[in-house]
């Protein structure tokens, strides 16, 4: 029911709300940042409430944007968006906090929601990845050093083309 879910506005690049139910869902679930009295949402936070049916997602003419015109319009924005997505909403829904990453480098910094509560830092820094695609190995090393220096894991999410999700934490060893 349509009653039920609260509007997410996109202009531009920019994804927010300013709805009391949003701020309920970012206190409750920590999806969205509260910044200057508004939820910012990222593409990712956005489609997933829109996929749970918390959230109607609108652009700026006030037009309500259906599944497909959502797909589109954030994979003109990251290529990868839906293979990015897939892994989000695996990790969210195994109960994880999940945010952007992108000043690591990576897609996602990945919390137990303590750990965000407590405002710890972030266990894993996130790689997704298609099953298909190759590695590049110095790409792989300086994932991992920053990851490392970060004092973070390299959590790396294969996806393979059934859509599953297989996790390999990478971590140094020192012997």
């Amino acid at each position: 029911m349509d009653k039920d879910r609260f509007n997410i506005y996109v202009i531009e690049q920019r994804i927010f709300s300013n709805s009391q139910k949003a701020h309920s869902i970012q206190d409750k679930n920590k999806i969205g940042e509260l910044k200057e009295g508004k939820i910012i949402y990222s593409s990712f936070e956005a489609f997933y409430l829109f996929e749970t049916k918390k959230a109607n997602i609108l652009n700026i003419k006030d037009i309500k944007l259906s599944e497909t015109e959502l797909l589109k319009l954030f994979s003109k924005i990251d290529k990868d968006f839906y293979l990015k997505y897939l892994v989000y909403k695996n990790l969210k829904n195994k109960g994880y906090v999940v945010k952007t990453g992108l000043k690591f480098g990576e897609e996602f910094r990945i919390y137990t929601k303590q750990d965000y509560i407590k405002n710890h830092h972030a266990k894993y820094i996130c790689f997704p990845i298609k099953s298909s695609e190759k590695i590049d190995p110095k790409d792989f090393i300086s994932k991992t050093r920053i990851t490392h220096s970060t004092g973070k894991k390299l959590l790396l999410a294969i996806v393979d083309n059934e859509e599953d999700i297989s996790y390999y934490e990478i971590d140094w060893l020192k012997i």
